[in-house]
C-alpha cells in the first residue's frame, strides 16, 4: 500500500510541480505563429478576395452561418473596410509576437482572435492546415508556452540575474498596461453587444486570471496563492499538452483508416492521381518523375497509410516513434514541394513537433544560438555567451519518458 501511495504522490507532484514539455510547446508556439504570419504574408495581396467585406463569400452570408453555429469573428462586427484592415494587421502582428515570444500569455489569445476571426469569416478557404491551425490556436491559450525559446524567458533570466547579484528590479509596467488596454476594449465590445455569452465568458475569463496573476505576483503577502495559482497553471499546461498530442494522434489515425476504406488506396494507385492534377501540380516534370514507376507509386502509395495508421501505437517506443517521426515530416515536407501545399505541411509539421526529443530539441537550441554568436560576432567583432545546458527552474526529471519528450 505504501508503494502505491508513494508512487501516488510522485505522479501528483510530477504532473503539479512543473509545465512539461517546455521545449515542445515552445516549438509548436513556433511552428504555427510562423505558419499563420507567412500565410497571411502571402495572402496579403488576396486579403481582399478571400477575407474582405467584398469576398465571394459575402458578408451578410457570413453573418447568417456565424447566427446558426455561434462561432467567433471580429470580423463580423463591422462591415467596413478599415476594420477588416485593422483586423488583419492585429492579426499578423499578433503572430510575430507569438514567434518572438514577447507576452505570451496575451499573445496567445490575440493569436486565437486572429485565426478565428480570419477562417470564421470565410469557412471554405483553407487547405486541411488551417483547421489544425484553428484548434492549435486554441490549445495554445492553455499552454505555458513561452518558458524557453522567448523573450519572455530572457527577460524572467535577466531579473533572476539582477536579484542575484543584489540589483534592484523594477515593476512590470508594459504588462498591467497591456491588460488595461484589451480590458478596455473588451468592456467596449461587451457593451456593444459584440459577444455571445459563451465567448463573453471566455474572454472575460482569461483576462481576469491574467489580472489575478499580475496582482498575486506583486504582492510579497501572497506566496501562498501564488504558488497555488502556479500549480493550476501547470495542472492546465499538462492538460492542454495531451490533448495537443492526442489530436495529433487523431489526424493521423482518422487519415489512415479512412484511406484503408478507399479502393484507390487499396490497389495502390492513389497516389498517382492528385500528382496529374493541374491544381496541385507544380511542378509537373517532378510528378511525372515520381509516377513514372508504378512499384514507387505502390510503396509510397501502402507506406503512406502504414505510416499514418501506425503512429499513435509507436509512442510507446521511443525509438520506433523517432523514427517514424522523421519519416512523417519527410513525407510533408515532399508534400510542400511536390503537391504545392507549403502552409499544409508546415502546419502538419509544427504539430508533429510536440514529439520530438527533449535532448535532440537542446541541442538544436544549442546550434542555433552558436549560429547566432558566430553571426554577430563575423559582424560586430563580439561573441555572444553560449547555450545554458541546464534551463533554470525547468527540472528534467519533470519530463515523461513514456510519450517521447526523451531521445
Amino acid at each position: 500500500m505504501n508503494r502505491y501511495a508513494l508512487s501516488l504522490s510522485r505522479g501528483i507532484s510530477r504532473v503539479t510541480g512543473a509545465a512539461l514539455g517546455p521545449y515542445q510547446t515552445a516549438v509548436i508556439r513556433i511552428g504555427f505563429s510562423v505558419t499563420w504570419l507567412l500565410f497571411l504574408l502571402r495572402e496579403y495581396p488576396h486579403r481582399q478576395e478571400m477575407y474582405g467585406p467584398d469576398a465571394p463569400w459575402s458578408w451578410d452570408i457570413a453573418q447568417q452561418l456565424i447566427a446558426n453555429n455561434h462561432a467567433f469573428t471580429a470580423l463580423m462586427w463591422s462591415d467596413s473596410q478599415i476594420w477588416f484592415e485593422i483586423v488583419y494587421a492585429l492579426a499578423a502582428l499578433s503572430s510575430l509576437l507569438l514567434l518572438l515570444g514577447w507576452r505570451t500569455r496575451t499573445m496567445s489569445v490575440l493569436f486565437m482572435v486572429g485565426v478565428l476571426s480570419l477562417q470564421n469569416r470565410s469557412v471554405f478557404m483553407g487547405d486541411g492546415g488551417d483547421n489544425v491551425i484553428h484548434l492549435m490556436a486554441i490549445y495554445l491559450v492553455f499552454t505555458r508556452c513561452g518558458q524557453v525559446w522567448s523573450l519572455d524567458a530572457r527577460r524572467a533570466r535577466l531579473g533572476r540575474e539582477a536579484r542575484a547579484r543584489g540589483e534592484r528590479v523594477g515593476p512590470d509596467r508594459v504588462g498591467p498596461a497591456l491588460w488595461g488596454v484589451l480590458g478596455f476594449a473588451l468592456a467596449t465590445v461587451t457593451f456593444a453587444g459584440r459577444l455571445s455569452g459563451g465567448w463573453l465568458l471566455v474572454f472575460w475569463g482569461l483576462w481576469a486570471v491574467q489580472a489575478l496573476w499580475w496582482a498575486l505576483g506583486s504582492s510579497v503577502r501572497a506566496a501562498e496563492p501564488r504558488i497555488l495559482l502556479d500549480v493550476v497553471a501547470n495542472l492546465v499546461h499538462n492538460a492542454a499538452l495531451v490533448v495537443i498530442m492526442a489530436e495529433a494522434c487523431l489526424i493521423y489515425a482518422t487519415a489512415g483508416w479512412y484511406k484503408i476504406q478507399g479502393s484507390r488506396w487499396q490497389d495502390g494507385t492513389a497516389i498517382y492521381y492528385p500528382l496529374h492534377l493541374d491544381y496541385f501540380s507544380p511542378w509537373p516534370a517532378l510528378s511525372d518523375l515520381m509516377t513514372q514507376y508504378g512499384t514507387i507509386v505502390m510503396l509510397v502509395t501502402y507506406g503512406t497509410v502504414i505510416a499514418q495508421v501506425a503512429f499513435p501505437f509507436t509512442l510507446f517506443n521511443r525509438r520506433v516513434k523517432n523514427v517514424l517521426l522523421v519519416v512523417m515530416m519527410t513525407e510533408h515536407a515532399v508534400i510542400a514541394v511536390v503537391l504545392g501545399l507549403p502552409f499544409f505541411s508546415l502546419a502538419m509539421i509544427a504539430a508533429d513537433a510536440v514529439f520530438l526529443p527533449t535532448s535532440f530539441l537542446r541541442r538544436l537550441g544549442g546550434w542555433a544560438t552558436r549560429a547566432r554568436g558566430e553571426l554577430f560576432s563575423g559582424r560586430g567583432g563580439r561573441t555572444l555567451p553560449g547555450p545554458r545546458k541546464q534551463q533554470p527552474n525547468i527540472p528534467d526529471q519533470a519530463e515523461p519518458t513514456h510519450v517521447g519528450f526523451r531521445a
